[in-house]
């Protein structure tokens, strides 16, 4: 009782794993958790058991207390960071159909070394782009590791360098002593205004940074970020959802597009074309986040192209486009 009243209640458990990196409840009651490990039967979520009727509740706003932020009826979802740099996500009903739910992301309490995505020759390329001042996008699908990846890639960078994070929800732990981190703020029902990342990104480019690492591409921030990469910010870096390096262009053009529908569909390729220099593509399976593409960016007639230049284990090509 005692853990149900001043902690997480049954969650605590799995709380106190520090192989378990999210702990999910779907409708009200189940319980699945993920871990770390690579074990044969650990790969994906595992049902773990079930919570008594009205206990995630307490769990929720227990959770969310510290943070004061709200959920209910009238705002039924919420997404926030917790103290520890958790990650939480909770809906209720009538949004979640058949009962609360919640998903609490837990993060490495240090980062996780490129290596572990990576063969010794394709973590070269990465530090080669990396020295080089490329633009690299990190892609990936969903829980894929493109955070992580970003984190480890982000840790390559001289620790001379200012570096300016920018997040929706800050995740990022960089290894390096020169980092200003920038986190959104949703409005609030109060009045609050949102300062979303498109703003957060225009205030960066006033505090002087020698390299921008945007958490994730997703709005208007699109089209901030590849004149941001074109006017001097060489070396910034950032993710996307796409399930290949080319989708990853793609979607980053319809962002551009969407933010800018006066451009043409020509110029809007040719800027993505010349702020992107590195595609990585990671994915997941059985368990582990890989890289599975190193890719260049060029042009093939009126398109932007990519040119692979190694897939999950060999190195088949030179990179090209440095910056220094």
């Amino acid at each position: 009782m005692t853990a149900v009243i001043y902690g997480l209640g049954p969650l605590e458990r799995w709380i106190a794993d520090d192989e378990v990196t999210e702990i999910m409840v779907n409708a009200g009651t189940e319980v699945w958790i993920e871990r770390s490990s690579t074990q044969a039967g650990n790969a994906g979520p595992q049902y773990v058991g079930r919570l008594d009727p009205g206990v995630v509740g307490a769990v929720i706003e227990r959770i969310l207390a510290p943070a004061g932020r709200r959920l209910d009826r009238s705002s039924p979802i919420v997404d926030t960071r917790l103290p520890d740099g958790s990650r939480l996500c909770a809906v209720l009903p009538p949004v979640a159909v058949d009962g609360p739910c919640l998903s609490l992301r837990r993060f490495a309490p240090t980062p996780i070394e490129l290596e572990r995505f990576a063969c010794a020759d394709v973590c070269a390329l990465i530090r080669q782009a990396i020295s080089g001042r490329c633009n690299i996008l990190v892609s990936g699908a969903t829980s894929s590791g493109k955070t992580t990846l970003l984190n480890a890639i982000a840790g390559l960078v001289d620790h001379g360098t200012r570096l300016i994070t920018l997040e929706d929800t800050a995740e990022l732990r960089l290894a390096a002593p020169h980092v200003l981190r920038l986190e959104a703020r949703p409005s609030s029902a109060d009045g609050v205004p949102e300062v979303d990342l498109a703003a957060l990104l225009r205030t960066a480019l006033r505090l002087r940074p020698d390299r921008l690492v945007v958490g994730e591409i997703r709005g208007d921030e699109a089209v901030d970020l590849v004149q941001a990469m074109n006017t001097g910010h060489d070396g910034s870096l950032s993710t996307i959802h796409a399930n290949s390096a080319i989708d990853a262009l793609a979607r980053l053009e319809s962002l551009v597009v969407r933010a800018s529908p006066a451009w043409s569909l020509l110029a809007v390729r040719e800027q993505v074309r010349r702020s992107i220099d590195v595609v990585v593509q990671v994915s997941r399976s059985d368990g582990r986040r890989r890289i599975t593409t190193v890719a260049e960016v060029g042009a093939a007639d009126d398109s932007v192209a990519v040119h692979v230049l190694a897939d999950r284990d060999t190195v088949m090509g030179d990179l090209t486009r440095c910056r220094t």
